[in-house]
Formats: structure tokens, sequence, C-alpha cells
């Protein structure tokens, strides 16, 4: 059966090297149980209802990869999409967390419609990839201030806006721990180095009573305060457009960028470049965003973990079924997540933050026209607090900049499109 559904032997694997790659993943990308309730959670969301939307979403996103397109990649909730959720839509702008769980449903939908009439490429192709490389590094700046505030190494400051905290204190002590030990043990090739640095933090923590041991193994929590809770129609509102985009726009470049990093990686991808089946990989990777956000949890997206299995052998969609296996397991360590305290979900947060901000190697730093958007975009997104702002600064730096420079060649319709309407939504609402 295995056979016929994942053809292992068409791609020279066989089901003991699929089940130690799917367990190699898992473990690479478990940390985002811990993290995602606690950043949601900020929003008022049940952290309980959280964790287990967490887990459900993981197992339905990585099973539909797993069974629609046959590949060896995993989904859960996205690092940066619910920063952007909870520090931005929800705490930013004022919106309920339900509103901004129907904005990550409608931008689903319409991730799902472009997969399904293959516009996508189009679309990726008229955003050029220096502006891409600049809004990952933006969201991983981001993240870092979020990780930094979440220690106590960053606070606020009246006359600087922000200042250093108590370096002294236990919080930021340990977290600076954790941060040091992901680090070394990633350089290491540990598997599942942030996992390890996450509890290492959380148990030290425990040890000095700084924070409590809430059990560690229970009947999952409640999914209700949190399931079918989007608020579509208040997601509908003028307003909100432009969040629904930033959802879509990261979603969009970020499940293509892991799409093509693992497929490259695994040998699933042509010489010439062309990937077989992306277009189920969209669609799987659409369908899970809109599961997640009727369970309630910010969209679910690829995770570029998922290479730390291809690593392991994993060629097939068995190595997704794996993983979509052990988050279902998971959902009886709810107690565990629940002794987790932000300052030891904040290392983690800070080295998926080094990761995104590397495609800032990619840029050519000696082209103006192109360095000035990218810092103006990668910057943006953490000093005003907002994903989507950072965008559309971003958009309209890079028209602005290159019309002056007199190198219209450079822009397309798409790109000239998008400037107008961020600037439209920047001054109207």
């Amino acid at each position: 059966m295995l056979e016929r559904l994942f053809q292992l032997q068409a791609h020279g694997t066989n089901v003991r090297t699929e089940i130690l790659a799917g367990v190699t993943t898992f473990l690479t990308m478990a940390y985002i149980l811990f993290v995602n309730p606690s950043i949601l959670g900020e929003t008022g969301m049940d952290k309980g209802a959280v964790f287990v939307a967490t887990c459900l979403a993981a197992a339905f996103g990585s099973a539909v990869m797993g069974l629609i397109a046959n590949y060896p990649i995993a989904l859960a909730p996205g690092m940066g999409l619910n920063a952007f959720f909870t520090y931005t839509v929800v705490l930013g702008m004022g919106h309920t967390w339900q509103v901004a769980l129907g904005a990550v449903f409608l931008s689903a939908c319409l991730f799902f419609l472009l997969s399904i009439f293959k516009i996508r490429e189009w679309i990726i192709n008229s955003i050029p990839l220096e502006l891409r490389s600049a809004i990952a590094a933006g969201i991983g700046l981001f993240l870092a201030l979020i990780a930094l505030q979440s220690a106590g190494i960053v606070v606020a400051n009246p006359a600087t806006t922000v200042g250093l905290g108590d370096l002294s204190a236990p919080p930021a002590l340990l977290a600076i721990l954790g941060f040091f030990l992901i680090v070394g043990l990633e350089a290491r090739g540990v598997t599942g180095a942030v996992l390890i640095g996450i509890l290492t933090v959380t148990v030290i923590s425990i040890l000095l009573g700084i924070s409590a041991f809430g059990g560690l193994v229970s009947m999952p929590p409640s999914l209700a305060p949190t399931f079918m809770q989007l608020d579509i129609a208040g997601a509908l509102d003028v307003g909100l457009i432009s969040v629904i985009f930033a959802f879509l726009f990261v979603d969009l470049f970020d499940n293509s960028g892991t799409l093509i990093a693992v497929a490259k990686k695994a040998g699933l991808m042509r010489a010439d470049g062309y990937m077989p089946k992306m277009g189920r990989a969209l669609i799987a990777d659409s369908t899970a965003a809109l599961g997640g956000s009727i369970l309630g949890t910010s969209t679910t997206t690829s995770y570029i973990e998922s290479a730390s299995g291809v690593s392991a052998g994993g060629r097939t969609g068995l190595t997704a079924i794996v993983v979509a296996v052990l988050f279902l397991g998971a959902l009886f360590f709810a107690p565990l997540a629940g002794s987790v305290p932000a300052f030891a979900t904040a290392p983690a947060l800070l080295f998926v933050a080094v990761l995104m901000a590397s495609g800032l190697a990619e840029i050519d730093w000696r082209d103006l026209t192109t360095a000035a958007p990218v810092v103006i975009t990668a910057l943006a997104m953490p000093l005003t607090y907002s994903i989507a702002t950072g965008i559309a600064f971003g958009f309209i730096a890079w028209v602005a900049i290159k019309v002056i420079a007199g190198r219209f060649r450079e822009l397309n319709g798409m790109l000239v499109a998008l400037a107008i309407f961020c600037v439209v939504k920047l001054s109207l609402f």
C-alpha cells in the first residue's frame, strides 16, 4: 500500500528511511508547539486551544502535502505570520483575534485561487528577488525585536524609545543561555537543537523556581474556544485589505522559497528548474491555511526545517505523513507546553530571525537603487512593528527610486500597481 501511494522504490527510498526522516523533521520544527501558543496567547486567545489548533493544523497540513503532492515537506503555523497576526493586526491595529482569523481565511482563499489558476508564477516573477529577500530579512528583524522584548533584554525607554533591560535578571540570563545553546548545537549538527534549547531553559527555570511546572501529559484541552471563531465579515473591512494581502504575499514568498529549496535538496527538481507537482504542493499549502484558520491558528505554511528530513533521506510524502502522526501524538503534551515561559521561547525566535536575515547576503549592495529599498523594507518592519507597513514601504521605495534614477525597464505593471495601492492605503487608512 505504501509503495503504491508514495512510489518509494522510484524515489530510491524505503519505509525505514522515510520514518527516520519524518522523526528528524518533527524534532527540528516541534518548537512551534511552544512558540505559537505563547505568541497567539497575547491576543487573548485560549493558549490550550491554540496548542491543540497548532497540533491539528500541522498534522492536517503535513498529511495533505504528503498525500496530494507526495513531497517530504511538513507544514505548521508559520513563524513571522503568527507575529504579524498578534503584534500588528490585533495589538497594533486593534482588531479582534476573530477578525484576524477571518483575514487569514480570506488570504488562504486567494492563495488557493492563485494556485488553481496558476497566477502564482506571474506574481512571484513580478516581485524582484532582492525585494523578496528584504521582506524575509525584515520579518527576521521583527522577530528578533519580539524575542529581545520577551526576554527583557530590550525594554521601553521614554527618551530613546527602546533601551537595555536588566541583564542580571534570571529571564534575560536564561534567554541568552538558550540562544547560545541553540546556535552551538545547530552548528554541531545536532537534530532538534531549537527544541533542546527551549526545554533546557524551561527545566532550569522550573528547578530554580522562576516558573511553575504544570505537568507533562494529559488529555488534550478543548478546541472550542478557537474552533470556527473566525470573523470573515469583519475581515472584509476596507482597512484590512492590506492585511489580507500581507498575509497572502508573505505566505506566497515563504512557500515558494521553501518548496524550491527543499525540492532541490531532495533531487525532485529537474535540471531546467521545473518542479513537478508544484501546483499540487501549493494547493495543499493553501488548503492547510484554510483548515488552520477554521481550527483557530495563524497561517499554516511549509517549513524550511523539512530540509533536515531530506538530509536524513526523506524523498516522498511518507515523511510528511510521519510528521503528521507525531503532531497528533503531541496533543497529549499540553501541560508541558503550558509550562514553557515566554523567555524560554525567545531564543527560538531569535534563532529563526538569524536564519531569515541571511537573505540580505543575496543583495547587490553596490547598486544604491536596490540597496536603499531593501534597507527601508527590512528596517520598517521592526521599527513600525508591522510587516504590512514594511512591505508597503518596500514597494513604494523600489518604484519611486527606480523611476527617479531613470531605470524604468526594471519595473513592471504589477509592481507599479502595488506601489500605487500602498500609497493609497497608507494615505487613506
